[in-house]
């Protein structure tokens, strides 16, 4: 069927949302390149690129009061709150190495997939009164949101930084610990102090970007993604046959083979 006008506001404050927290984070990481462009704040400097995330955030703010659903609204702002718990997760990190996989992925859910979690759902209450809809939008949105990072962590080890628009070996910069060193880790028990220390030492991005290169790291977490790839698309398959749901089939395989 048509989209509707209010699906549309959707997938607008949607990108506005995101695009939004890009800029924050480009301040907070004091990132210099962003899809192979120069960031908001090298350009303007950190104040106005923090206002400059404000303002985008709040004309989202009123094109969703527009869409004049109380519900729509309660499932977006969600989106937003989920940002910022999941930048907090990002900041920090668990000693204890049982925990620090979960301390991830619920970090990826909360940063990356929340939003696209969050958006199929909205869509779809505008769309069908069915409750299970909702829940399978959800669902197919959340597992195509936690791929689509964990395919991003890989491409920070194994794509170049002109195909990637940004520098490589960015997290681990950051001081971030993602899928493929964590998978690393368990060949490379040395890496747990470099983890707890956030690479801060001289030599200890290079030395881990070696470490994950030489272990299975990579391998893992893209298979990891096939496996999160996989779950979208069997909860996408239990609505009717129709070109809009190969469509969202042929997108899992999209986000797993991208290169950028």
């Amino acid at each position: 069927r048509e989209v509707q006008a209010s699906q549309r506001s959707v997938a607008i404050i949607a990108e506005m949302i995101h695009t939004a927290s890009l800029v924050h984070d480009d301040v907070i990481d004091d990132a210099n390149s962003r899809r192979g462009k120069m960031t908001v704040n090298q350009i303007w400097g950190e104040r106005k690129a923090v206002l400059a995330g404000d303002f985008i955030l709040s004309a989202a703010s009123v094109a969703l009061a527009r869409i004049g659903n109380t519900t729509i609204i309660s499932v977006l702002t969600q989106v937003i709150e989920d940002l910022v718990r999941g930048k907090f997760l990002q900041l920090g990190s668990k000693e204890n190495e049982n925990e620090r996989f979960a301390h991830y992925l619920e970090k990826t859910f909360k940063k990356t997939a929340s939003l696209i979690a969050n958006s199929c759902k909205a869509v779809s209450i505008l769309g069908c009164p069915d409750p299970k809809v909702h829940e399978i939008a959800y669902q197919y949105g959340k597992n195509v949101g936690i791929a689509f990072q964990l395919i991003d962590d890989v491409l920070d080890f194994t794509s170049c930084a002109d195909c990637l628009g940004k520098p490589t070996a960015a997290d681990l910069k950051l001081g971030l610990a993602t899928g493929p060193v964590l998978f690393a880790c368990r060949q490379f028990p040395e890496m747990n102090a470099m983890i707890m220390r956030r690479f801060s030492k001289p030599g200890d991005v290079e030395r881990a970007r070696k470490y994950v290169l030489q272990s299975d790291g990579v391998q893992q977490t893209t298979y990891l993604a096939q496996r999160y790839c996989h779950e979208a698309t069997r909860e996408i398959s239990k609505l009717r046959p129709s070109p809009e749901r190969e469509a969202l089939i042929q997108l899992t395989e999209m986000v797993l083979m991208r290169d950028k």
